[in-house]
């Protein structure tokens, strides 16, 4: 089974990723951009928007797609991911629904965080790291 997903990187003011830290499997107690499954009917720019307020509570203007992975998820799943690029358009960024934790974050972070499977590597094929 596909399971379709969507994801958000997001940047701050000073180029600093945004990322949560999962609170539940799959993947829990690793960092990834804020993201989550599609509701059925529910189109990936309304998907962004509602699962960056769910897990960090911003508003986000979403812009164009960066890249989409497969991933193998329990039982068989697929989940095929869509990471959009947005900006923060209001709020404060605050953990919340599956997110044990969200913070900022530079390239240093980035390579001594645990990161979801395959994070770093899609990032850096689309050209969407931090600059240093």
């Amino acid at each position: 089974m596909r399971v379709n997903c969507v994801g958000a990187i997001i940047f701050d003011a000073f180029d600093r990723l945004l990322l949560v830290q999962r609170g539940r499997p799959p993947g829990r107690g690793l960092w990834s951009v804020p993201g989550g499954r599609l509701e059925p009917g529910e189109d990936d720019e309304a998907g962004v928007r509602r699962e960056v307020l769910e897990e960090t509570g911003l508003h986000v203007t979403v812009a164009r797609l960066a890249g989409a992975v497969d991933r193998p998820g329990p039982g068989g799943v697929t989940y095929v991911i869509r990471d959009y690029l947005a900006t923060v358009s209001a709020g404060t960024p605050a953990a919340g629904d599956d997110a044990a934790d969200v913070r900022w974050c530079d390239q240093a972070d980035l390579e001594r965080l645990p990161l979801t499977d395959g994070l770093l590597a899609a990032l850096t094929e689309w050209g969407v790291l931090p600059r240093q």
